[in-house]
């Protein structure tokens, strides 16, 4: 009987080992393949993830989409046998397409390491996705070519002086030195984003605040004048002419401003990284993108539309390995420290204070009483309606069309799409 408890122990004893080697095995070949959203912060991706390898042995696959082509490459992607693991919706609008692709995320470290459960993206109970940054955009201003121009930051405190500043930049450019007030609104799919999404997020979010609802199947465009007096002004006072803007990238935008042509630039805080390296602190400030509708009251443009999603596809393995890399890309130093770089703002309680210049003009501006224009274009009822909006004011823009189809892009474009998505 000793004998054989002691092989019956034996055996008892091999199968654990024999579990345990299958387990080292898996763990061995668990992956993260993450699908980044965001093209301007791709190296700092590819560097976490060498990091991250380096320190654990799983190794991090980062692949970053074209701007404007996120979720085309999504949808190729998830048709691969080696698909993403992690991936990104832009919140409940897309998060209709890929529901049945999320991982149910309650009771993970990352969402217990959230500040608030309001950054938590819900399809019924299940978490399908958290909302990891923050962010802001406006008007990125050169204030030193500003106070060349015979201004300061403080001399704009609505759309009204906003335009006279930018018409007479635009009229003394020789003079100041510059190409135009405004970098290129670039029409090309790199850059039209800040003009079909982020800035048609004003006439949507005054709509929505002036009849009370936070979404809507048939939008009015009560402010779109608002919305034309803002473009007219970007293409006008430019540093090219308006029909060149279908061939203008956002590299070019972001150039033009790097090289001091122009004094004023649309974009967010992502760009902090790319212009501290060419301009300090005391030579760039982000104001917000005035409107005429409640200019006094107004703060910049804050929210986030960006949430991850691990892939329920995956296998165990892989998920297990997908969670433990974004846990700790919102815990450990070195994550939490790109992410203050690149980003700014992350909803984490291991965050670590952002250095970036525009996080901290947004939080000036919240101190003194501002309020943040809301991120209401993630209520947009798809891409094929930004799509529409984007090829109505490019046309607009070259004089092949009249502002009219922006409208019928706008309001018609916007009722059929959210009646096909029903």
């Amino acid at each position: 009987m000793k004998n054989m408890k002691k092989y019956c122990a034996a055996i008892a004893s091999a199968a654990v080992l024999a579990g345990l080697a299958a387990f080292s095995a898996s763990a061995d070949d668990a992956s993260v393949y993450y699908l980044n959203f965001k093209p301007e912060a791709d190296a700092a991706w590819q560097d976490l993830a060498a990091v991250y390898t380096e320190q654990t042995g799983v190794p991090v696959t980062v692949v970053t989409a074209a701007s404007g082509e996120y979720e085309t490459t999504l949808m190729a992607e998830m048709g691969k046998s080696e698909a993403p693991t992690l991936f990104q919706v832009n919140g409940p609008v897309g998060l209709a397409n890929w529901k049945d692709y999320c991982y149910d995320l309650a009771g993970s470290d990352i969402v217990s390491n959230l500040t608030s459960d309001s950054f938590e993206l819900l399809d019924g109970d299940k978490v399908a996705g958290i909302g990891y940054c923050v962010e802001s955009y406006g008007i990125i201003v050169n204030t030193g070519l500003l106070e060349k121009a015979g201004y300061s930051v403080e001399d704009i405190t609505s759309f009204e002086t906003l335009k006279n500043i930018a018409d007479d930049i635009q009229a003394r450019k020789d003079e100041i030195g510059v190409k135009g007030a405004f970098t290129s609104a670039g029409m090309d799919g790199s850059s039209d984003w800040r003009f079909k999404t982020h800035l048609a997020n004003l006439p949507i979010y005054y709509e929505y605040q002036a009849d009370g609802i936070d979404s809507t199947k048939e939008i009015k465009g009560t402010y779109l004048d608002n919305y034309k007096n803002v473009f007219d002004l970007y293409i006008t006072d430019s540093t090219c002419d308006p029909t060149e803007l279908s061939t203008k990238t956002g590299d070019d935008s972001r150039n033009e401003f790097l090289a001091g042509e122009a004094v004023f630039f649309q974009n967010g805080t992502w760009e902090y990284a790319n212009l501290s390296g060419t301009f300090g602190d005391d030579e760039l400030a982000m104001i917000p993108i005035y409107f005429g509708v409640d200019d006094e009251n107004q703060g910049l443009c804050t929210g986030g539309e960006n949430y991850w999603c691990v892939n329920a596809e995956a296998s165990e393995e892989d998920i297990q390995a997908t969670l433990d890399f974004i846990n700790w890309v919102v815990t450990s130093e070195e994550g939490t420290t790109m992410m203050a770089e690149q980003i700014g703002v992350i909803p984490f309680k291991d965050a670590v204070e952002s250095a970036n210049l525009f996080v901290k003009n947004d939080a000036e501006l919240v101190a003194a009483g501002k309020t943040p224009v809301a991120w209401t274009f993630t209520t947009m009822p798809s891409e094929e309606w930004k799509n529409g909006v984007g090829s109505a004011l490019t046309a607009y823009a070259a004089g092949a069309g009249d502002w009219d189809a922006v409208v019928s892009a706008f309001v018609d474009g916007w009722a059929s799409e959210a009646a096909m998505a029903e």
